[in-house]
């Protein structure tokens, strides 16, 4: 097959490609821009390894071409914080130990942000709900959902900091 040309922003910078139309954007993200905290992990769309945001939606990038993300953003672990700079979910995994291994964790990362996106102060039975689509066999999950629950709470304290300061 014949390479398409394609153009994705991703993680805030737009970036023209030349792509096999079979190719899977997890092959994309991974293979050819050299972003490996997207995860391959069952090549079946059931574990959520590869979740990253399209368009500010999680979606499992395993699951669709990397042609179908022409025109549009995506961002994965590596375009959500920095070592220096962590995003609220990444600081609150580390805190609440949410993590074992560590192979899940990206696409868990990228998920809880939808679930907190989704609704700012989640329930533990809808984060435990949401989280369905992302296996973990190492934490039992317990660690994620506290994770989750205090990234929550923090991102709602600096949204209403972030609010009051333009108030004044």
């Amino acid at each position: 097959m014949s390479p398409v040309p394609v153009t994705i922003t991703v993680n805030g910078t737009p970036t023209p490609a030349q792509v096999e139309p079979r190719t899977l954007l997890v092959q994309f993200l991974r293979d050819q821009l050299e972003l490996t905290g997207t995860h391959i992990g069952c090549d079946t769309s059931q574990c959520g390894a590869c979740t990253v945001s399209l368009n500010g939606e999680a979606v499992k990038s395993c699951t669709m071409f990397a042609v179908q993300a022409d025109g549009m953003a995506v961002q994965t672990i590596e375009g959500i914080g920095s070592m220096d700079d962590l995003h609220p979910i990444q600081a609150a995994f580390w805190e609440q130990h949410g993590l074992q291994c560590g192979f899940c964790t990206p696409g868990m990362i990228m998920a809880s942000a939808e679930i907190i996106r989704r609704n700012p102060d989640p329930s533990e039975d809808e984060i435990r709900e949401q989280l369905g689509g992302n296996f973990c066999r190492c934490t039992g999950y317990h660690n994620i959902v506290r994770a989750i629950s205090s990234a929550a709470a923090v991102m709602r304290e600096k949204g209403a900091e972030a609010g009051q300061a333009a108030d004044d």
